[in-house]
């Protein structure tokens, strides 16, 4: 990788790095084919990593999770979701909550993603985070493109790397 090249593990890595108590809360629609990343990501980790780390699957509603995520007190929460940043399709980039403002239609979501951080992070102190996937195709069908897919199997193992089991 070139210097000063973006890299989403070395992101990943420096914010989770005094991680206590973790939720990764996968959001998306599985009908609306890369809509489903985050959720795709969250089920691929079923199973697999440590106990400090919850998985949440939330769908399309995340803020019907909001007391769960509160009632685990995590040090820090992250948020994966499909989300239009005007990258290349596949991409992914860790956003912080008041980063969000500045990202127009960043999802679908009924409740702004921005609003449901502030309420998490006001009750819990946790640090939050979103892994956002710049999505291919989102209109209705099932399954990740190709594009999306890869992107998701290269952020399941930098979460693997850092919370196996």
């Amino acid at each position: 990788m070139a210097k000063g090249a973006y890299s989403i593990r070395d992101d990943i890595r420096e914010w989770f790095s005094s991680a206590d108590s973790v939720v990764i809360a996968g959001i998306g629609n599985p009908i609306r084919r890369d809509d489903f990343v985050g959720m795709k990501i969250v089920q691929d980790l079923k199973n697999k990593i440590s106990e400090k780390v919850h998985l949440i699957e939330c769908e399309t509603v995340p803020e019907s999770f909001m007391q769960d995520i509160v009632d685990l007190k995590p040090s820090h929460v992250l948020l994966i979701d499909a989300a239009f940043l005007g990258l290349k399709p596949g991409e992914a980039k860790l956003v912080f909550p008041e980063q969000v403002a500045n990202f127009t239609a960043v999802t679908t979501h009924v409740l702004p993603l921005r609003i449901f951080c502030e309420y998490i992070e006001k009750m819990t102190e946790a640090k939050i985070a979103l892994l956002l996937i710049e999505p291919e195709n989102t209109e209705f069908g099932e399954g990740l493109t190709p594009t999306v897919q890869a992107t998701a199997e290269k952020l399941e193992r930098i979460l693997l790397e850092l919370f196996s089991a």
